[in-house]
């Protein structure tokens, strides 16, 4: 590895390399600037589930037998919270809906016609509220469902201004959808900006120096414009892009190479002090850091290329993004990182700048003292961080999984304020109830027909049953069964779970040959359980395995990479156990999305790894001339600014996702925070130190001076 990053690092730390190399990054995002904009490839309806979901299969199955009866569906709300809801009125809002004749809209139901009797069918019991269903064209852009929200809504809500103690809202899917996009839209420049803010004002605290502050988030920002527009030619190439994978990449970005810069200037400043030539000083720099930072990024590609063997489909949308930002973000660190960094020189250190033949003069006023406790105390500090970590870790056995996404928005967006209305008000399944699928290998009357809804009409947790389709034939229809329960709640996937053992069954009994297939919400959600419990275990698997092997590659041991990768794990399971318990108790969250620890896991993992890597390398360097229990105090105190510096900054940048209003990346965000600091200042400072210690012997007779 060292014979393919010399010649590189060598040459950027040259005065005509490092200038080449600036432009080269300023040429290659100017160039790419006038490619194709990312936003214009997000996509809000993206599919998670693979193709071999029963759930899809389903879905796909049902769309070629009905194909104009799969559109996106929705629910018009219209409510009244001070008596009985004047169906004229709503009438009236419909009207002037249907008027305006907006592109997307498949369908309203028109409520003019029908019989007084299926009319009452749309009132709610305590008739304050009346439901309209409403279905989207299929196949709509990501844009669309926003834009068709927008028009629905401002025009419904004119309208019902117009009539007193009236509201109207958007919900079901449809609702969801564009809600969903434009919470998205509107976080994603909070959330850089937050990150930007948050950085800059770390960096000028902790180091005191503007430069150190401006130099790495000029770094960043051309990284940045770089991965956004190389993700978006990807998209261009038929590639979908999740709202949320890119939200993750942005901090993802801002916080490696934060991280990156921190380790490269760190020892520079060291280098400063020992060699007048500033190029010169980058030189040696780069060779103490080129290969653990190279490898730090290693190990981050490693884990997003690993989401490839994921079947969940937004796993897998991670792959291509996250790797192509760490491809970048590593060929930053080697080369445009320490260009910019040559670049200033000693003027990036001011108004502390490092002087020639001064190095004894560094201090460490924190690490020192801790590095001196640690090496002598290993048993104390390592111990007690030992029982620490696994105290908390078992707070991981209280994990509850939520599914009902629609209740992690703000309590005041219009599609969840129309959702619990439905809610409250109706078979909770009607917010979307699944479709059933029958094809049968020959032609069924209209008495199999009405058996089979009767025998699903005796099952408790079964609100409805409707016939919505048939083909012409007579072998294939289409059942709508609205659920007693909430259609994202466990209940109903359990339910789901049984009817699809059950009702092969029923068609049996009743001498029917053919097969039955569920769709819709619930069944999805089902499919998305199952899926992402195998998806843990095959990402753990072949994520430790992979790093494992990288690790032996750099510490050349045998013994150094499991501990160190036995550290992270647990301290994974720690921050995830302690994680569960604060939000939980701080923000009222008793239950996470499935997605959440998966996320956690490959973050934590992979960029926990970076700072044992810097850690163990500078021990590995200080071996070669000193003792192990001097070279392990020796690496501590040298590297224990740096890296507390960037475990600070990264878990606060990731911290920066807690001002998203959606629940998924606010606790993921808060979460990967904490485990960030447990392992900066726990795992990284006292518990692989006295790991070292215990297992790594000096070659020759052991010595205990202190």
């Amino acid at each position: 590895m060292r014979k393919l990053l010399y010649p590189i690092t060598d040459w950027v730390s040259t005065k005509r390399g490092m200038w080449i190399t600036i432009i080269a990054w300023l040429v290659l995002m100017v160039g790419l600037s006038a490619g194709p904009r990312l936003g214009d490839y997000k996509v809000t309806n993206f599919q998670s589930l693979p193709n071999e979901a029963q759930s899809i299969i389903a879905e796909k199955k049902t769309e070629e037998l009905f194909p104009n009866e799969q559109g996106t569906p929705g629910i018009l709300v219209f409510h009244n919270d001070k008596g009985d809801i004047n169906t004229d009125e709503v009438i009236q809002i419909l009207e002037g809906i249907v008027a305006e004749d907006i592109k997307g809209i498949e369908t309203i139901v028109d409520i003019r016609v029908l019989p007084p009797q299926a009319l009452t069918g749309f009132i709610s019991e305590d008739a304050s509220t009346m439901i309209v269903p409403m279905e989207l064209e299929q196949d709509l852009g990501n844009d669309q469902y926003s834009d068709i929200n927008d028009k629905v809504s401002e025009i419904g809500n004119n309208l019902a201004d117009e009539f007193e103690n009236m509201t109207f809202y958007i919900t079901g899917p449809a609702g969801i959808a564009g809600d969903t996009l434009k919470l998205f839209e509107q976080a994603d420049f909070v959330l850089l900006l937050a990150t930007i803010a948050i950085i800059l004002v770390l960096l000028i605290v902790i180091y005191r120096s503007p430069l150190l502050a401006f130099i790495p988030l000029f770094a960043t920002v051309i990284v940045y414009q770089i991965v956004n527009q190389s993700i978006a030619l990807l998209g261009a190439g038929g590639l979908e892009i999740n709202n949320s994978t890119t939200s993750i990449m942005s901090i993802l970005l801002f916080a490696a190479v934060i991280d990156y810069s921190l380790f490269v200037f760190s020892r520079y400043r060291e280098e400063l002090n020992k060699f007048e030539s500033k190029y010169e000083a980058m030189k040696m720099a780069m060779r103490a850091t080129g290969e653990p930072v190279f490898f730090a990024g290693g190990t981050v590609l490693a884990a997003m290329l690993i989401l490839f063997f994921a079947n969940f489909r937004d796993y897998q949308n991670f792959a291509p993004i996250f790797g192509l930002a760490i491809f970048f973000i590593m060929l930053a660190s080697i080369t445009l990182v320490p260009a910019l960094f040559t670049l200033f020189g000693r003027k990036a250190f001011w108004p502390r700048v490092p002087k020639y033949g001064q190095e004894n003069e560094v201090k460490h006023g924190i690490w020192g003292p801790i590095a001196k406790f640690v090496v002598n105390k290993p048993g104390v500090s390592g111990g007690i961080v030992g029982i620490f970590l696994l105290v908390t870790a078992f707070n991981v056995f209280n994990l509850d999984f939520e599914f009902d996404t629609v209740k992690k928005f703000p309590e005041d967006l219009p599609s969840r304020v129309g959702y619990e209305i439905v809610e409250e008000r109706y078979d909770k399944g009607e917010l979307a109830p699944a479709t059933l699928l029958i094809e049968s290998d020959e032609a069924l009357g209209q008495e199999h027909i009405t058996t089979i809804i009767d025998k699903l009409k005796e099952y408790d947790e079964i609100a409805s049953v409707r016939l919505t389709a048939q083909t012409e034939d007579a072998r294939d229809f289409k059942l709508s069964v609205v659920l007693a329960t909430n259609p994202y709640s466990t209940e109903s996937m359990s339910i789901i779970e049984e009817l699809r053992k059950d009702t092969p069954n029923l068609l049996k009994n009743l001498s029917i040959s053919g097969e039955a297939h569920y769709s819709g919400v619930t069944a999805k959600l089902v499919d998305e359980r199952d899926i992402n419990t195998r998806d843990i275990f095959t990402i753990v698997i072949l994520e430790t395995f992979l790093i494992l092997i990288l690790l032996f590659a750099l510490t050349r041991s045998m013994k150094m990479p499991i501990y160190m990768m036995a550290t992270i794990l647990l301290s994974y399971v720690s921050a995830l156990g302690l994680g569960i318990f604060l939000v939980d108790l701080l923000f009222g969250y008793d239950a996470l999305s499935t997605r959440v620890p998966v996320y956690a896991f490959i973050f934590l993992v992979a960029l926990g790894i970076d700072y044992n890597i810097i850690l163990a390398s500078r021990f590995i360097e200080e071996r070669k001339t000193h003792r192990v229990k001097d070279a392990l105090e020796i690496a501590i105190r040298n590297t224990g600014g740096v890296i507390s510096s960037a475990g600070i900054i990264l878990a606060a940048t990731f911290a920066a996702l807690t001002t998203m209003p959606i629940a998924d990346l606010f606790v993921f965000g808060f979460i990967v925070a904490i485990g960030i600091l447990i392992d900066t200042f726990l795992v990284r400072g006292m518990l692989l130190p006295a790991l070292i210690l215990l297992f790594e012997k000096d070659k020759q007779t052991s010595h205990n001076s202190q």
